[in-house]
């Protein structure tokens, strides 16, 4: 072996053949394990990142700023066969993997990687330890932030289940890798390896855990979950699943209770548990008055910010320029968060809300589900885009993505829904519907959702007083709704009173409603008749 110092870093680097798994790597060096200053320093003398204002680390990811998810694929064989979601999953045959994973070793023979080895979940019982090998270091700081570092004693004995190889060098070849393109996100369940090529997107990576765990833990019932979680303190922790620009991120943070986490759980019968050490969050118009605490770290020392666009002299940064990404994103350990919990645990949930952005305007600000409600509305995984968001969407359009993260389920969403439903009943949650949508009429005619009132709502639900309030049947949905709330307008909680032509909302509602059915008919033979009655009635408006 070769030992060599660096005048950049002053740490002795060892030559080896990195052997992970019984799979033979010729990189040049291993830097294992790095801590944050290490990274921070070789990305900064390397080029690979700029330090803006604050310290935080700026990099480019080129032309992939998001996930590439027509080029993610699974190793289709004996192991998943019969245990993957092929209708949501792209294929690759084992041969393939094998000519891709020859040509890998191939590629990194003497390239200089990077190495870390951490945990993908706080729960001591079904925390995933999983070997990340990278070709630069901010990527192997970005991971180190976002997943859970292992104390001194457990990195002395760490045997990882899982390796995860990021090298965006690396060029697929369609014709001999069975891609679709250059870029390649392969997994493979039975060989537990999962190869990364062609993309510099950081959230590949992280997102690789979160398919990995979303296959591994429903076999041990436990349920893996898009979502963010805060605890009270009082036995009252809650979840909150919603897609993006339901108000997720905003309404989970409440400085009067706990942050477990913002992105990924689990949930077992120790309780629920964050599957990271960090956060994700979108910077894309980030503003210090709306999101003071997200907008802190991106002044703070080693935070990571992929494509925000910063001036190349005063190193400030700009959140409102789109010109190098919409999705750029920021990761930091989630201690930067004042009131986050940094065991990322807590006891059973109470309350489970579910998030929507109705932009047709029929959907009440809050609605109680049963637990058949709660595995529709889960597998519907229902919100809505405003007209103008896109190119072609000139009226508001419904958007289903089952399980609140149809993209990361591996396996069928009736399994998902079903152990959700068995916890609900195993431990008495309540569940509840909250749009934070548009109410008097749909986007473009009504207004959006008064974030007071969703707030006063969602708080009612929390401390259990919503409980005690008189509730009507929604004709069209099913699910019930308050009467009456302190604090909030009673016109307010039925949005049909808001509509200046009811019958417009009639007319609404069962559009939407035909939406939902329709959407839902793939999952119908795969639930109960009791979940099946719970998809909305259909209304014929003359």
């Amino acid at each position: 072996m070769r030992v060599f110092r660096s005048r950049n870093w002053g740490k002795l680097v060892v030559d080896k053949i990195l052997k992970v798994a019984d799979l033979d790597i010729h990189p040049r060096t291993v830097r294992e394990n790095w801590n944050e200053a290490q990274l921070y320093e070789f990305a900064v003398a390397s080029g690979e990142a700029r330090v803006a204002k604050g310290g935080a680390l700026v990099v480019e990811t080129g032309k992939h700023t998001g996930r590439s998810a027509k080029d993610k694929f699974t190793v289709r064989d004996v192991t998943t066969e019969d245990t993957v979601w092929w209708d949501n999953n792209a294929a690759m045959t084992p041969a393939h993997f094998e000519v891709l994973w020859s040509d890998f070793r191939a590629h990194l023979a003497g390239k200089d990687l990077f190495q870390q080895d951490l945990f993908g979940g706080a729960d001591f019982d079904y925390r995933l330890p999983v070997r990340i090998l990278t070709e630069y270091g901010w990527h192997a700081l970005f991971i180190r932030h976002l997943l859970r570092v292992p104390e001194a004693p457990e990195l002395a004995h760490f045997n990882s289940e899982f390796t995860i190889i990021n090298s965006p060098s690396f060029k697929a070849n369609p014709a001999r890798h069975g891609t679709v393109s250059e870029t390649v996100i392969a997994v493979n369940f039975s060989e537990k390896l999962i190869l990364i090529g062609g993309t510099s997107y950081a959230g590949e990576t992280k997102k690789s855990v979160f398919t990995i765990l979303n296959y591994l833990l429903p076999e041990k019932k436990v349920m893996p979950m898009h979502c963010s979680v805060n605890d009270g303190g009082k036995n009252d922790a809650a979840i909150f699943f919603g897609l993006s620009g339901t108000g997720k991120t905003t309404l989970s943070a409440d400085a009067s209770r706990t942050l477990i986490g913002d992105d990924e759980h689990g949930w077992s019968e120790n309780g629920l548990f964050n599957f990271e050490g960090g956060c994700y969050a979108k910077m894309i118009n980030l503003s210090k008055q709306a999101e003071p605490e997200i907008y802190a770290t991106t002044s703070m020392w080693g935070t990571v910010l992929e494509n925000v666009v910063m001036d190349s002299e005063t190193r400030i940064l700009d959140f409102n320029d789109k010109s190098l990404a919409e999705n750029s994103r920021g990761a930091y350990p989630i201690s930067a968060i004042e009131n986050a919990s940094l065991d990322g645990r807590c006891g059973q949930p109470k309350n489970l809300i579910m998030l929507t952005c109705d932009a047709f305007g029929v959907m009440p600000p809050i609605a109680k589900l049963t637990p058949e409600q709660a595995m529709y509305h889960f597998l519907s995984g229902y919100t809505a885009k405003v007209a103008g968001t896109e190119k072609g969407v000139s009226e508001p359009t419904a958007t289903f993505s089952t399980c609140f993260g149809g993209p990361f389920m591996p396996r069928h969403p009736s399994e998902y829904g079903t152990l959700l439903g068995k916890l609900i009943d195993k431990y008495a949650v309540d569940c509840w519907l909250v749009s934070t949508g548009w109410t008097g009429g749909p986007n473009g005619t009504g207004n959006r959702m008064p974030i007071k009132v969703t707030r006063t709502l969602l708080n009612a639900a929390l401390d259990g007083s919503l409980n005690s309030v008189e509730f009507r049947e929604d004709e069209t949905f099913g699910f019930r709704v308050p009467v009456a709330v302190p604090g909030v307008d009673a016109s307010i909680l039925n949005p049909r009173s808001t509509w200046r032509n009811p019958n417009d909302y009639d007319v609404q509602a069962a559009k939407l409603a035909d939406m939902f059915i329709a959407n839902f008919e793939v999952y119908a033979p795969h639930v109960d008749t009791a979940v099946q009655s719970a998809a909305p009635r259909v209304k014929h408006i003359a």
